[in-house]
C-alpha cells in the first residue's frame, strides 16, 4: 500500500507543480500579453523546430549505440534495433513515472535479448553518471562564463542551511545501511548482495570493455546535440536569435535541471526558462512562447519514437 502511494506521489506532485506554475504565469500575463505570446506561437519559423527533431532522433541513435559497447564487454551481443527501441521506449515512460525508463530499458533488453535485469540495469546506472558528470561540467561552464547571472538565478534560491541538514541525516542512513548490508546474515541481505553482485558487473562494465574511446565519442556526440538541439530552436525567434554563447549555455543548463529533476520539465521548463532569459533582456512572453514550443517540440518526439518502438519491438522480435 504505501509503495502504491509512494509511486503515486512521484507522479502527482511533478504534474501538480506544472500545473500550479502554469496558472501561476498565465495569471500574471494580461489580455494584452497573451495575445502576444499567441502571435509567437503563430509566426514562429518550425523549420528549426524539425531540425532540432532530427538532431534528436541522432542522439537517441548514438546513445543506443553507446549502449552496445558496456554490453558487448560482458558478452552480449545486441541487435542496435533493440536497443534504440529500448532508449525510445524509456525515454516515453519518463514521461509517467520519474525515472522508471530506466527500468523499463532493461526489462526490454531482458525480453528481447535475454540480459540479465541487474547487469542491463548496471550499465544504465554508469549511463547515468556519466550523464551527470557531463551537466555537472555544464553547469560549471555556466558558472564561469555567467557567474553573476546564474549566481542570481541559482544559488540565491537554493536554501543551504537545509540542505546540509538534508544532506547529514541522509549520510547517516547511508551509512547504517552499508553497515547492515556488510554484516548482516540475513535471508533477505543475502539474496540482495546476490543481485547487487551483477548490478556492479554491469556498473563497472565501462572499465572492461575494449571500446572506451567510441563510447566517449558518441557520449560527447550525444551532449554535443543536445546543446545543438537547443541553439538550432533559438532560431524559431527572431529576438532569441541573437543570444551569446554565455547566454544559450546558461539556458541550456537550466532547461536540462528542469527536465532532469521533474517529469520531463511538464510546466517547469517554459517557466525556468522563460525567467533564465530574463536576465538576458528577452521579455517574459517571448521566452514563456519559447520555452513551450522547445519542449512541446521534444515531447512529440518523444511520443512518436516512444509509440512506435513499443509497437515494433513485439513484431521485429517475432522469430526470436
Amino acid at each position: 500500500m504505501k509503495r502504491q502511494i509512494s509511486k503515486w506521489l512521484s507522479v502527482l506532485l511533478p504534474i501538480g507543480l506544472g500545473f500550479y506554475l502554469i496558472y501561476y504565469t498565465y495569471t500574471g500575463f494580461t489580455p494584452e500579453q497573451i495575445d502576444e505570446i499567441k502571435g509567437y506561437f503563430k509566426d514562429a519559423d518550425y523549420s528549426f523546430i524539425l531540425l532540432a527533431g532530427f538532431i534528436s532522433v541522432l542522439s537517441n541513435a548514438s546513445r543506443a549505440w553507446r549502449w552496445k559497447y558496456p554490453l558487448a564487454g560482458m558478452g552480449y551481443k545486441v541487435s542496435f534495433a533493440n536497443c534504440f527501441m529500448a532508449v525510445n521506449a524509456g525515454y516515453l515512460l519518463n514521461l509517467t513515472v520519474p525515472k522508471s525508463g530506466e527500468i523499463s530499458r532493461a526489462v526490454i533488453l531482458k525480453k528481447y535479448e535475454d540480459v540479465p535485469f541487474d547487469k542491463g540495469f548496471g550499465t544504465i546506472v554508469a549511463e547515468r553518471i556519466v550523464d551527470m558528470i557531463i551537466l555537472l561540467l555544464f553547469i560549471f561552464v555556466a558558472f564561469f562564463l555567467q557567474f553573476d547571472i546564474v549566481k542570481a538565478f541559482i544559488l540565491d534560491q537554493i536554501p543551504l542551511n537545509k540542505l546540509l541538514l538534508y544532506g547529514g541525516i541522509g549520510i547517516g542512513f547511508c551509512t547504517v545501511g552499508l553497515w547492515v548490508y556488510a554484516y548482516s546474515k540475513s535471508k533477505f541481505i543475502l539474496a540482495l548482495k546476490e543481485k547487487v553482485s551483477g548490478l556492479k558487473e554491469g556498473l563497472f562494465s565501462l572499465w572492461k570493455m575494449e571500446h572506451k574511446w567510441e563510447y566517449l565519442a558518441h557520449t560527447v556526440f550525444i551532449w554535443f546535440s543536445f546543446i545543438l538541439t537547443f541553439y538550432v530552436t533559438l532560431f524559431v525567434f527572431e529576438p532569441t536569435k541573437s543570444l551569446s554563447v554565455g547566454a544559450t549555455i546558461s539556458a541550456f543548463v537550466v532547461g536540462s535541471m528542469a527536465i532532469a529533476f521533474t517529469n520531463s520539465g511538464f510546466g517547469s521548463y517554459p517557466f525556468l526558462i522563460a525567467k533564465i532569459l530574463l536576465f538576458y533582456a528577452i521579455p517574459e512572453t517571448v521566452g514563456n512562447a519559447f520555452g513551450w514550443i522547445v519542449w512541446t517540440s521534444q515531447m512529440l518526439v518523444v511520443l512518436a519514437l516512444g509509440l512506435g518502438s513499443f509497437l515494433l519491438l513485439p513484431i521485429l522480435n517475432r522469430t526470436k
